[in-house]
């Protein structure tokens, strides 16, 4: 019986071979696409879970508000007293560990022998992080690879970049010419899907700044190892209510400084805290990809169902007779099951082949490492399983159960009554697949819009032609003396330092003084050391007050702590939190963390950060002891031989360096990788929607013509011309469409608004988007049935009204 429905399902397979063919490829590319996403879902939910004590750890996050603050600061880094202390004090912490990022302010320059490298991905822990953290070790011990405070631990990758072949324990290599290290550990490389990325990872005790416990200067990553069983709420009271102590005993009234354990396997999507180790992604962009890779496979899907109940006319007889032969509707329904579980197969199997062919760029796309890898073996074979049985089932029961109930007086008679319900349900699931296409439509132009919009703002800050060293533990004296011969260089327009990179600022600081405020006044503000030309460079603008020269930075230079004295450059918001306009700043004596000086300037708001942020106060100061990166400005006139003129005097001047540069663009579209990957893949996949629509749509045409060939036949002899039909049987398509416009423009607006909610800059939604992105569906649903419009047209009606 099994061995007779497959024949016949395979021959009425063949026989509609283009029926057949539009149903296998539209589920073939919706699997594809399903799988896509769902592989991209997969490396992103599983994020640090890799580590056996995942569920136990977790990651401390600082919040910090000054009574004169809008609304605190919630950041990912915290004071250095915090492991050590807390582990003391409290008894459900296990263990915990600190991580200082020593790249963050610029490569580190490592040499071993004669060999120099570049490494701006090198960390540093206190050494119980490989007891905490699971990372496979190929070589050394877990328990005391970070125990000696000169010990490093290295990847398979770097230790064969530096060592080749040969067995790396136990070499020496030399971190900045100053510091030996000695690998104790090889590991395997870190997986791509951990928050904590490194190539070396050496013990803190690199850093005589991490032995000293401050409660005031917020410098690492803190992980605590939680003991089974440990109420996190609980153990977050204990923690706000020592800190609290500590606060008061400083004297600062109305500072609030709280913290947040937020458990490692969330960090990734879940958390808000500013300035992690690594950029984060966004729990509402799963909820998205999941929804847009459920919405393809049911496209997908539909189309098939809607083809074979398009397809019930011409099957009514071969219905009528088999249930005439003794057919009941049980065997109907298993023989249209399994034709619809043969293009199933036939469609996951070429879908998977797709996903093989797809992969490497997809990967390029998301900027994961994506691979039938990042599944488990035996959830792959699962999932495929189950997408079969699905599939089959969602795609096939419908139209088995519609077409198996026919009865069979009716459809030998060749009543066309039994096609109302067929049609009403065609014409619903066409409205909905361009519903579908149009919400995607409209989102992605908005989402663009968006983005451009980013890219071309003015952010007060001109990133053009910028090019970016990282500079960080070079003395001010020699970057004064390497910017003064760089400048003679033709290209080169201007240069300046800083400490942070202009375009996403950290330094979080105090106004803890300010003339004619109470003693115990605090503004939390953004602050960033710089140099003198830094306003000039960048092209800030200025409201008020003169910009930075030498003598403000040889005011500095006094080593006398009472004598030194700072020229400050606040920005509008910051005077405007102050209570003072821009005027009336010039020369108003304030105090940043310790710092004593006053207003010399007022700059125009600049966005110093991401713009999914609001602009907040910011402060600038010179500075003299550490400046992390050296821009300079270029005509853009031969740039690559002003780079390397640069790169020369680098070499002249720091010969154990690595000359690494960048563009300041760079760092800015950095800033939102995660929303152009987001709509990128939104871009990508509405066309995957647009394509299966429209197979569907010309699957659907070429039914429709088929079934009124006569009347165009009869239409032609009484006079009809070739425009006339065309527009006749396109009509009827795009009417579905207008309707699936007007359904699905307000869905879209919607949805784009609550998205760009997420932006403190942002677009506004202009109604030209929907006239767009309609005309685009109609033209595109036009463009589509017209082929089968005017081929109907272009027949003979002799031929159409002769033949039975």
């Amino acid at each position: 019986m099994i061995r007779n429905y497959l024949k016949t399902a395979w021959r009425n397979l063949v026989q509609n071979k283009t029926t057949s063919l539009i149903s296998m490829a539209g589920l073939a590319v919706g699997i594809c696409c399903f799988l896509l996403l769902t592989t991209y879902l997969i490396n992103e939910l599983r994020y640090d879970r890799f580590h056996v004590k995942a569920d136990r750890i977790v990651r401390v996050a600082y919040n910090y508000k000054s009574p004169d603050d809008k609304e605190a600061r919630f950041i990912s880094v915290t004071q250095t007293a915090v492991v050590p202390v807390y582990k003391q004090e409290f008894s459900e912490i296990e263990d915990g560990v600190r991580v200082f990022n020593l790249s963050g302010q610029g490569p580190v320059a490592i040499k071993y022998g004669d060999k120099l490298f570049s490494e701006k991905n090198m960390l540093l822990a206190d050494d119980a992080f490989f007891k905490i953290f699971t990372f496979k070790f190929l070589q050394g011990n877990p328990v005391n690879a970070l125990a000696d405070p000169s010990s490093v631990v290295i990847t398979a990758s770097t230790a064969k970049k530096y060592f080749g072949n040969d067995n790396p324990m136990g070499k020496i290599l030399k971190a900045d010419d100053t510091n030996n290290l000695m690998v104790t550990g090889v590991i395997e490389d870190v997986p791509a899907y951990s928050q904590i990325k490194f190539d070396l990872m050496a013990n803190a005790a690199l850093d005589p700044g991490t032995k000293v416990l401050k409660w005031n200067a917020a410098s690492n990553y803190s992980y605590l190892l939680l003991k089974p069983g440990a109420d996190i709420k609980a153990l977050e009271k204990k923690m706000d209510a020592y800190i609290a102590n500590i606060l008061k005993g400083q004297n600062r009234p109305g500072v609030t400084t709280n913290y947040t354990l937020e458990p490692l396997t969330s960090v990734h999507l879940q958390s808000k805290a500013l300035f992690s180790l690594e950029a984060p992604g966004d729990i509402k962009y799963i909820y998205i990809l999941g929804i847009v890779a459920v919405v393809l496979l049911l496209l997908a899907c539909v189309n098939f169902l809607n083809l074979v109940t398009a397809r019930s006319a011409e099957r009514g007889r071969e219905i009528g007779v088999r249930k005439v032969m003794g057919a009941v509707r049980g065997q109907l329904f298993t023989q249209f099951i399994i034709e619809a579980g043969i293009i199933t197969l036939f469609s996951l199997l070429v879908g998977v082949l797709l996903l093989s062919v797809f992969f490497p760029t997809f990967s390029v796309f998301t900027g994961q490492q994506l691979g039938f890898a990042t599944w488990n073996t035996s959830w792959l074979v699962g999932a495929l399983a189950v997408l079969f049985i699905v599939v089959t089932f969602m795609a096939g029961t419908y139209p088995s159960l519609y077409l198996s109930a026919f009865k069979p007086i009716i459809t030998l008679k060749g009543n066309s009554s039994m096609q109302a319900g067929g049609n009403m349900l065609r014409k619903s699931l066409v409205v909905f697949q361009f519903v579908v296409s149009v919400f995607f439509i409209i989102s992605t132009l908005i989402a663009g819009n968006q983005l451009r919009y980013m890219q071309t703002l003015n952010t007060g800050i001109n990133r053009d032609q910028v090019l970016v060293l990282d500079i960080g533990g070079i003395p001010y004296n020699n970057i004064e003396a390497f910017k003064n011969e760089i400048k003679q260089q033709n290209g080169v327009l201007a240069s300046t330092a800083s400490y942070d990179s202009p375009v996403n600022v950290r330094g979080g600081y105090s106004i803890n003084s300010a003339e004619g405020k109470p003693a115990d006044y605090s503004l939390s503000v953004t602050a960033i050391p710089i140099e003198k030309s830094f306003v000039k460079t960048l092209g800030i603008k200025l409201v008020a007050g003169t910009d930075l020269d030498l003598g403000d930075e040889q005011q500095v230079l006094i080593k006398d702590n009472e004598k030194r004295h700072y020229s400050f450059i606040l920005n509008e918001m910051a005077v405007k939190a102050l209570g003072w306009k821009p005027d009336e700043a010039i020369g108003k004596k304030i105090g940043i963390n310790g710092r004593m000086g006053e207003i010399k300037a007022v700059a125009k708001d600049f966005n110093f950060a991401s713009l999914h942020q609001e602009i907040t106060p910011i402060a600038m100061f010179p500075e003299y002891e550490w400046f992390g990166k050296l821009l300079i400005k270029t005509s853009g006139k031969n740039t690559a031989g002003t780079i390397a003129a640069i790169q020369a005097k680098w070499k002249a001047f720091y010969p154990t360096k690595p000359f690494e540069y960048h563009f300041l663009d760079q760092e800015f579209e950095e800033l939102y990788k995660t929303d152009q990957r987001t709509g990128s893949i939104l871009t990508a996949f509405t066309a995957v929607t647009i394509f299966i629509s429209c197979l569907g749509l010309f699957g659907l045409a070429v039914f429709s013509t088929r079934q009124r060939v006569k009347e165009i036949g009869i239409r032609k002899v009484l006079g009809a011309g070739v425009a006339s039909i065309v527009g006749l049987i396109s009509f009827d398509f795009i009417k579905l469409v207008l309707i699936a416009i007007i359904i699905s423009s307000p869905l879209a607006w919607y949805a784009m608004h609550t998205w760009l909610q997420d932006f403190a800059f942002r677009v506004n939604i202009q109604w030209w988007v929907f006239a767009l992105a309609g005309g685009m569906a109609a033209l595109i649903a036009f463009l589509t049935v017209s082929y089968q419009s005017v081929k109907a047209a272009l027949s003979n009606p002799v031929k159409s009204l002769r033949s039975e």
